[in-house]
Formats: structure tokens, C-alpha cells, sequence
């Protein structure tokens, strides 16, 4: 991520910078956005991993929002 999008993310902390970019080519890089997508659509990004899951679960209960039912 270049500083400009930094700025504009609100993502956790702490993900690794594979996360990172692979959030960053799918364009989330917005909590609110998850909310759209599940987890298992995050998932299969490549560079996501059950870490980063966790931390964007963590930070989205913080906020009281969740990743979309998968159902």
C-alpha cells in the first residue's frame, strides 16, 4: 500500500504485508466493505490467511459489524 491508501485504510494492525496487498487488489481496504464479502471469499485471496481472518473478525466485532453470512 502506498501512504495515500494507509491514510484511507482502517484495516487492524498486524496483518502481514501479503494481506496487505491481497486486500488491497480485491479494493478492500475499508472495515465497512467486509461486510459485503465472507470469509471465506476473503479466504481464498491469495496472501490471506487464518491470521488475518482473525484480526479483521477482532476488528470488525470491535465495531459491531461481521464479514457477510456465508449462508
Amino acid at each position: 500500500m502506498d501512504s495515500e491508501e494507509k491514510q484511507n485504510s482502517d484495516l487492524p494492525a498486524g496483518l502481514s504485508k501479503p494481506a496487505q496487498r491481497a486486500l488491497q487488489r480485491a479494493g478492500l481496504l475499508k472495515l465497512e466493505q467486509f461486510s459485503k464479502v465472507t470469509e471465506a471469499e476473503v479466504l481464498q485471496l491469495h496472501g490471506m490467511g487464518p491470521k488475518g481472518i482473525e484480526l479483521i473478525r477482532r476488528a470488525l466485532a470491535g465495531e459491531g459489524k461481521s464479514f457477510a453470512d456465508g449462508s
